[in-house]
């Protein structure tokens, strides 16, 4: 007996527009469609004219609803998988139902389109030749900060996922963590109506917050410049230093550390330091 077919559909993260011609095609053409939440994806389905038989398959069901998408392919059936918004799998339900198939022998089609990850990257600014994705950091501080120390020396681009009931206290991490000069991008409610991308360091990072009542709305994309190891420490220190000693004979010490804090990104108390040493050898 052939057995059916898994398609594994993208849709869009926003804009109802971004649907490829083939999504809407497959969708159009399979027995049935596992969604993420059915309430949800009608509304897609309906915008496209596509009526077919319709089954939540969510991280809560997701074990015992393979079993059964399973038999329906077996059967013959075949079945588009997708999910509320993008790319499934990507940090979304299907990888127990994909692996099970591939078990199986049963042929898995991906229907590319929208990923808020890749969006986000090609529009950043930052290194595309290497980047590694790392989803949505943990919840509580101490393991968020571990987590972040584990990929501040990550040379390629990082991107992650958080929510807005937790974008103040992960930004508030990186800034923690990671150096002041790192440059960071914060990707907003990707192709909706308030969409924004901004560039800051991490050292001016809580300025988005800055009246700005809508800045922690949404959904939103992360990405960290990745670490440079011909940029060691040492060289920092001596762009800060050359840049303290010219300060100093314009300005107070307090307004010296103030600018080079600002212009490097540096930590202040480090800073603060570095300006005392410089006093005591003038």
């Amino acid at each position: 007996m052939n057995t059916g077919r898994l398609f594994v559909v993208s849709t869009p993260i926003g804009n109802i527009e971004d649907m490829t011609f083939r999504a809407v095609k497959v969708l159009q053409s399979v027995d049935m469609i596992a969604a993420e939440d059915t309430r949800h994806s009608r509304r897609l389905l309906n915008h496209y004219g596509i009526s077919k038989s319709c089954v939540a398959f969510h991280e809560h069901n997701e074990t015992s609803m393979t079993s059964r998408l399973l038999n329906e392919l077996q059967s013959g059936k075949s079945i588009a998988l997708i999910s509320d918004a993008g790319t499934p799998l990507i940090r979304d339900p299907g990888f127990q139902l994909v692996r099970a198939a591939k078990t199986q022998e049963i042929d898995v089609v991906p229907i590319p389109g929208c990923c808020a990850a890749i969006a986000a990257l090609s529009a950043s600014g930052l290194a595309t030749d290497r980047f590694l994705f790392a989803g949505f950091p943990p919840r509580t501080q101490s393991a968020r900060q571990a987590f972040l120390q584990s990929l501040a020396k990550e040379t390629g681009t990082v991107i992650l996922y958080e929510s807005s009931h937790r974008i103040r206290e992960c930004l508030g991490t990186i800034s923690d963590v990671f150096p002041g000069t790192r440059q960071v991008v914060i990707a907003r409610e990707l192709t909706k109506q308030h969409e924004s991308i901004q560039s800051v360091n991490v050292a001016t990072i809580t300025s988005l917050f800055e009246n700005n009542p809508y800045a922690e709305k949404g959904e939103f994309v992360i990405l960290i410049e990745g670490h440079n190891p011909k940029q060691t420490d040492q060289t920092i220190d001596q762009q800060c230093q050359v840049m303290l000693k010219r300060l100093l004979d314009e300005c107070s010490l307090k307004t010296a550390v103030e600018l080079t804090t600002e212009l490097t990104g540096a930590k202040k108390k480090q800073i603060y330091q570095m300006a005392l040493q410089l006093k005591k050898q003038n």
